[in-house]
């Protein structure tokens, strides 16, 4: 399974900024952004998502949960 994680380079290491628990010599896949690029790619999420949760079609649930 993919998982995606953040992390900083410190002293030219990856550290991951999560507790990760993965036995040693792993490998792993690590795609390099910069911090525009991030960004970038955390507005586009945010825009998926919204369009997701926030929609008419969920207030029926909502007026479910108070009755």
């Amino acid at each position: 399974m993919a998982k995606s994680l953040r992390a900083f380079i410190h002293d030219g290491k990856i550290e991951p900024l999560e507790k990760i628990d993965l036995p040693e010599g792993a490998q792993v896949l690590v795609t390099l952004m910069t911090d525009e690029e991030s960004q970038f790619w955390l507005g586009a999420s945010q825009s998926s998502l919204n369009a997701v949760w926030d929609n008419p079609e969920d207030d029926v649930y909502g007026q479910l949960l108070q009755e």
